[in-house]
Order: structure tokens, then C-alpha cells, then sequence
């Protein structure tokens, strides 16, 4: 809400927003902050106002911040209010026969201390309440001392004056403040910041935020997000009787001075008027780029207009702040600069609920932001642009990415008639860099034997479904095991939402092709489905594939895909389900492919979220990888067609190998041993390579955290590491025919000392 220059000062608008009535006041050009804690005035001029606009429910003070006071806060001026009218209008308290029923002399002192009583009301309630008591006080101190004649007149004015004090009490303002008045100091108003502290909505944008800390909180955490001039503070709070911690942010653009936020007011009136159009937004990065160029020259011209001083930094920063709330994602963009937060949560109704996200380590958390209704749809129609993808009433689910920057997130969208009171997102934050299987193991979702099998696995060219909840970390799994094909195989990726790290593979050098095909969500599109685009990579040559999500008809093509290159690339995807009895009914009933197959599949791995003992926490883990046999011909679970080859032991928090592992039962291994020179027959040597790859993965961890260099767990130094321990396994293998791991271990770890040394990854 924006006045019109000229507006008279004080006055107001009333707006209906998502069924609430929103009075806005102008404050632009008024001596001070508005700020009803501080100044009786404002305080008193409010509470007229509501008398004249009954049905408020928030109240948004407009100066070049905007101060909004939210409907709890509302309420209690209206209480005061309303009682200070019935006080005068109904209960007519300074009329004379009130005030004294036998018309004694004492009506004029009467009348000066009621009227004084009144006066401070809507100023001071809290005062007023005080003198209130004092008042009564004397007043019955003179009964005792009233001559006879008028002791019926002084009780009447006594209970005038406890009515008055009763009616007070009720009101929610008074009974709140009871637990501070003994601290009270005359005529202070400190005690009231207690119950009115605004939300800052500067004037650029429509997102509320609760700017104060709650005083009965205490801080768990602090930390800054951002680089630079970007930076924002993150305070994690947490209540005792709350379960979920606060997550309260500060970010740059609520912090600035009114100079600052004059600049930026109107230089967002000049750019409204040239919005990019919907063809633009195909290359959003180049159009971010421009528009930051166009802020940057435009708040120079206009700090010069008005005589204020920038700095090159303090430019910049107001030219990202501009693009932000203009073309940009607003407060959600400061969000996903923290690489804590998995995901984001904003229910509808947007307006009327705080944003919820989860957090690494403190699980889920509830915000100290509160979108607009007028930023949600912005959003929402921004997302439509950059997808390309329809958001209506026939198409009322959106399925995204999103991408600022090394910043990637999945955006999921939900629009009536799905969801009747209106837009929902659910932003899924992705790690700026892939996860790897050392990563993997620092955080103890699988344990280094573990990544040798799965390394082993994917070397032995297998076909794989990554299974789990949602959240469980199925598709950073897959991406981990990207990872570890060899970046000499070409792979090519399949996705309807690009969450897979293809881009950080290519600058790795890997032979990687990306192929986004129709969200099994949308009924028609111009892009291609998903089973269209696997029967396509069967065309484009010899290659890994790998499926971001099998959801719907893609399921049989990926089952072809599988049976054509079951021996001899890796094939792999992610899917929902529990275990992996849930994958086959869900694959073979749901999905409606044949029970033959499914067989085609070779392992399942199955990562779930596992509950701390006090309820509170989800960790991820990896719970289980089994190999599907084919003897079987109905149901794999009656007839033992799911064979563990590691289960998760939940006391001592840690996959275990399975007996069939240890003792060399596994048709999958042997399957892979049978078309390697040396290992045919040979389960000795094979569970030696196994360990020879878990040893490897487990020195790096080890070696990064006592170098404290957690370069070393990430992607590039993982894919050096890779390909060093493939040479030195064909070096050893050409001299002594097996590359035995007590040749091979020494060699890679006398490079990877080298590498440590010499700080080269």
C-alpha cells in the first residue's frame, strides 16, 4: 500500500486482505517512527481510528518502513478504546449525577479526576489503571472521615470508581501487564514493548517480519548467512514449552535507514514499469544480470538526486535488494543462502501463516517471516514463466527448480481447487555442491564398508533403485553414486525437476547428457514424457542411465531400459518406498510393469529417516541394501526373492553386512565376479576389492577431519580420488594379475599424503 503524494498525514485506508480488514495509515512526513510502545500520541490517535473502522483486524502504519501490528495487538486497543466510549457514551461517568448522587461539593474534584482518568486512558492505559487504584485508595481513606449525610453519596462514588477498575481488569491489556506492573515506573512506557512490538515490512515489499526477539526465548545458536554486503543475521531461539525451535532471521533489507529505503522506494516505482516479459524470463540469470546493472545506475542517479552518500558496496547491496524484490524471490532468496536449511514450508493461507522450514540441526522450526498474499502470487506467476509449465485451475500442481546462482532448490507448487485457501509452496533446498559416499559417512548415513559395496557395485554395472520416504536423501544417494561411474562412460540423466548435480559433473569432465521430460503431474505440455525420453536414451548410444524419479508410465520403459543393459552399463533411479517388498508392490502394482520384469532389478537400496529415542529428531540413515533373485515367480517376500546384503542395526547405529555377504552367498557379487579375470570362483578376492574401496573412502574422511579440510570430502577431490585408485588397481593388476588391496591401498595413500601435502584438490 502505497499513499498518493499529498496525502493528508494520519489518514487511513481500509482493505480487505485474505478476509481480513487491514486499516493502512499514512505516517509519511510524520516527526516520528510510529511506534505505539513509545509515543502516547500515537497510541491515542490509533485508538480513534479504530473507533471509526470497528472491524480492523491489523494495522500497517506506511512511512518509508512500514510498521504492521498484528490482530492480537489490534484487539487490545480496541478493548481500551471500546471501553473508554461505554465508559463516556454509556455508562456516562462525568455526568453530574454519577458523580455524585446528592450533588455534593466535592462533584468538581470528582470531575477533574475522572476526566484526568479519561484523558490517560487511550494515551497510557497502564498509567491510568495506576492512578485508578490511587484514586480509590483516597477515596476510601475519606470514607472513614465523611460526616454521616454524605457517607451514601462517597460509597456511590467508590463504586463508580470499582466499576471503572473491574471493567479495566477485564480487558486483556491490563490482565497481561499485572505480571510487570510491580516493576513499573510512573509515566515509563517501557512495560509496553512487552505487548506491542511491530512486524517491519519495508515499503518494497509486502512480507511481514517480526524484526525483535521474543523476550521468553532463549538463543540457541547465531550465525550469518550471506557473503559481503549480502549478509544476514540467523538466531535460532527456542521456548520451553514450544517443540519447535525459531528460526529468526534479520535479513539486510530490514535493517536499512530511511535514506536507504527512500532510494530504494523509488527506484522500485521506476522499475515496476518496466517488468521484463514472460520471453525473458528463459535465460532468468542473464535477465537477474540486467536488471542489477539497470538498479545499480538508476539508485546512482537517484542517491546523487537526493544528496545521499553510497558506497560502492552499499550500491551493490541496494541494487541486489531491488532485484530481489522486483523480479526476484524476496525473502526466500535470503533463505536459501543458508546451506543449514533442507526445506521450506508455506502453507496457505500464505498471508496468515508464519513460513516453516527444516532445518539440519535443529529439525523443524517455525519463522519469524510472514508472506503477503500480493508476494505469493507474484512468486507464483514468476515460477509459471521460468518453468514454462501451466498453474491454473486444470493444472493446479507446478513441480520446478529454481536456481541463484551455485544455489539449486525444488519448488513444488499447490493452487485451488487442490488447495482450497489458496497458493502453497514446498521449497526443497539443495547442497550447492553433490553429496558424496565420504560425505556420506562423515554424517553417518552409511558407514565406509557400506560405500565400498555400493562403489563396487556401480563398477560392476548394475541395476539399481534408490528407495526411501520423502526427505530420506534418495536423490542425493543417486547423485553420490553418479560419482562413482567412471567419468570415461558417458551417463545420461532423466528428470522432470533438474535436482540431480549434472552441471557440477560436467565441470568434473564427466560424459554427462540431460535429458527434462513432462512432469507425470501435468496432462498435457510441450515437453516429451518420461518413458518417451528413456526409449530416447536407448537410441543415443552405449551409456549409464539414470532416472531421477520413477513415478508413473516411465516405469516400463526404465524396466526396458533395464533388461537391455542390465550387463552392461549401470542403470539406476530413485522411488518411493520403505523396503523393498514397498518398491515391488509399488512397481509391479501400481506402476502396473510385469512380475518379469521386475526381476530385471538388481539391488535396492532403502534410506529412511530414523527417530531419536526423545521423539524430536529425524537423522538419515541408510537402512538396508538388498538384492532381488530371480528363482522366484509370484511374490519375491513368500518365496525369498529379497536377499539382505546389509541391514541396519539400530543400538549401534551402523549398517552391518548381512551372513549371505560375509559367507560369499550373493548372486549380484557373483554375477559381477564372473566377468572379471581373476575373481570368477574367487570370493576372497572380490570381498578384498570390497574392503579395498570401503579403506579408501574411510582414510579420506579420516584424513580430512585431522587435516580439518573438508575439501577433501567433496566432489572434485572425490572423483581424483576415483580415478587414482583406478589407475593404481590397474597397475598392480598388470604385475600380479588381482589388484590386491595390500598393494593398491599403500600406493593411493602415499598419493593422497602427497595430495594433502602439497594442498593440490
Amino acid at each position: 500500500m502505497m499513499f498518493k503524494p499529498g496525502a493528508p498525514l494520519y489518514s487511513y485506508e481500509v482493505i480487505r486482505e485474505a478476509g481480513n480488514q487491514v486499516m493502512y495509515v499514512n505516517y509519511l512526513g510524520a516527526p516520528q517512527v510510529p511506534n505505539i510502545a513509545e509515543y502516547p500520541e500515537i497510541m491515542s490517535r490509533t485508538m480513534d481510528l479504530l473507533l471509526e473502522a470497528p472491524d480492523t483486524s491489523r494495522v500497517v502504519f506506511v512511512q518509508q518502513r512500514n510498521y504492521n501490528y498484528n490482530s492480537m495487538q489490534v484487539f487490545m486497543l480496541q478493548e481500551i478504546a471500546s471501553l473508554h466510549r461505554y465508559l463516556v457514551n454509556q455508562e456516562k461517568i462525568l455526568s453530574p449525577s454519577k458523580l455524585s448522587i446528592m450533588n455534593t461539593e466535592y462533584i468538581g474534584q470528582r470531575h477533574n479526576d475522572v476526566s484526568y482518568l479519561l484523558m490517560i486512558l487511550k494515551r497510557d492505559p497502564i498509567l491510568c489503571y495506576q492512578e485508578l487504584l490511587r484514586v480509590l485508595k483516597n477515596e476510601n481513606l475519606n470514607l472513614n472521615g465523611t460526616p454521616p449525610d454524605y457517607q451514601l453519596d462517597q460509597s456511590s462514588y467508590i463504586r463508580l470508581l470499582e466499576k471503572f477498575k473491574g471493567l479495566l481488569e477485564k480487558t486483556r491489556l491490563i490482565n497481561d501487564a499485572l505480571e510487570f506492573i510491580s516493576g513499573y515506573v510512573f509515566g515509563k512506557r517501557d512495560i509496553y514493548y512487552h505487548f506491542f512490538r511491530p512486524d517491519i515490512i519495508p515499503n518494497f515489499t509486502f512480507t511481514r517480519i517480526a524484526s525483535t526477539l521474543p523476550q521468553d526465548a532463549e538463543i540457541v545458536d547465531q550465525y550469518n548467512i550471506g557473503k559481503g554486503y549480502e549478509q544476514s543475521v540467523v538466531t535460532i531461539l527456542k521456548r520451553k514449552e514450544d517443540a519447535k525451535h525459531i528460526y529468526h532471521l534479520i535479513p539486510p533489507e530490514y535493517s536499512l535507514s530511511e535514506d536507504k529505503q527512500e532510494l530504494i522506494n523509488l527506484a522500485r516505482n521506476v522499475l515496476i514499469e518496466h517488468q521484463p516479459k514472460a520471453e525473458e524470463f528463459t535465460d532468468p540469470e542473464k535477465t537477474r544480470q540486467v536488471f542489477f546493472n539497470v538498479s545499480r545506475d538508476l539508485l546512482r542517479d537517484l542517491s546523487s538526486n537526493k544528496k545521499v552518500k553510497l558506497t560502492y558496496d552499499e550500491l551493490n547491496k541496494l541494487a541486489g535488494i531491488l532485484v530481489r524484490h522486483t523480479i526476484g524471490f524476496g525473502l526466500i532468496e535470503v533463505l536459501l543462502q543458508d546451506k543449514k536449511l533442507q526445506d521450506i514450508m508455506l502453507n496457505a493461507p500464505i498471508s496468515l501463516n508464519p513460513i516453516y522450514l527444516r532445518h539440519a540441526e535443529f529439525d523443524e522450526c517455525i519463522t519469524n517471516i510472514t508472506p503477503s498474499r500480493e508476494d505469493g502470487d507474484s512468486w507464483a506467476a514468476k515460477f509459471r514463466m521460468i518453468s514454462g509449465r501451466p498453474l491454473d485451475e486444470a493444472n493446479p500442481i507446478l513441480d520446478t527448480d529454481l536456481r541463484l546462482g551455485n544455489v539449486r532448490a525444488r519448488i513444488a507448487v499447490i493452487q485451488q481447487p487442490l488447495s482450497p485457501s489458496g497458493l502453497s509452496y514446498a521449497i526443497r533446498r539443495h547442497r550447492e555442491d553433490p553429496w558424496t559416499l565420504p560425505l556420506f559417512i562423515k554424517h553417518k548415513m552409511l558407514n565406509s564398508f557400506s560405500a565400498g559395496l555400493l562403489s563396487f557395485l556401480i563398477d560392476g554395472s548394475r541395476t539399481m533403485l534408490v528407495a526411501g520416504t520423502r526427505s530420506a536423501g534418495k536423490t542425493s544417494l543417486l547423485g553420490s553414486l553418479m560419482l562413482e561411474i567412471m567419468p570415461k562412460y558417458r551417463t545420461i540423466v532423466i528428470e522432470d525437476t533438474l535436482e540431480l548435480p549434472v552441471d557440477a559433473l560436467r565441470k568434473l569432465k564427466y560424459d554427462i547428457i540431460r535429458m527434462k521430460v513432462r512432469s507425470s503431474l501435468l496432462k498435457t505440455t510441450t515437453e516429451i514424457g518420461a518413458d518417451e525420453g528413456i526409449r530416447t536414451s536407448l537410441r543415443l548410444g552405449d551409456s549409464s542411465l539414470i532416472i531421477g524419479e520413477v513415478r508413473s508410465l516411465e516405469a516400463k520403459a526404465l524396466y526396458e531400459a533395464m533388461r537391455v543393459g542390465a550387463l552392461a552399463n549401470v542403470v539406476a533411479g530413485t522411488i518411493h518406498g520403505a523396503s523393498p517388498y514397498g518398491v515391488f508392490d509399488r512397481v509391479v502394482n501400481d506402476l502396473e510393469v510385469p512380475l518379469t520384469s521386475f526381476k530385471a532389478t538388481d539391488v535396492i537400496l532403502v534410506a529412511n529417516p530414523v527417530r531419536t529415542p526423545d521423539g524430536l529428531r529425524a537423522i538419515k540413515r541408510v537402512v538396508q541394501l538388498a538384492e532381488v533373485r530371480k528363482h522366484w515367480s509370484k511374490d519375491p517376500e513368500e518365496e525369498g526373492g529379497f536377499v539382505d546384503l546389509l541391514k541396519y542395526n539400530v543400538e549401534r547405529d551402523e549398517l552391518e553386512a548381512s551372513e549371505e555377504l560375509i559367507n560369499g552367498d550373493s548372486e549380484v557379487i557373483k554375477a559381477i565376479a564372473s566377468g572379471v579375470k581373476g575373481w570368477a570362483g574367487n570370493w576372497d578376492a572380490v570381498y578384498d576389492n570390497i574392503n579395498l574401496r570401503a579403506k579408501i573412502k574411510q582414510e579420506v574422511v579420516d584424513i580430512a577431519n585431522k587435516a580439518n579440510n573438508p575439501e577433501l570430502l567433496e566432489a572434485g577431490f572425490n572423483s581424483l580420488s576415483n580415478n587414482m585408485f583406478h589407475e593404481f588397481s590397474r597397475q598392480v593388476q598388470e604385475e600380479v594379475g588381482l589388484p590386491v588391496s595390500d598393494q593398491v591401498f599403500p600406493l593411493w595413500q602415499d598419493w593422497l599424503k602427497q595430495q594433502v601435502k602439497r594442498k593440490k584438490f
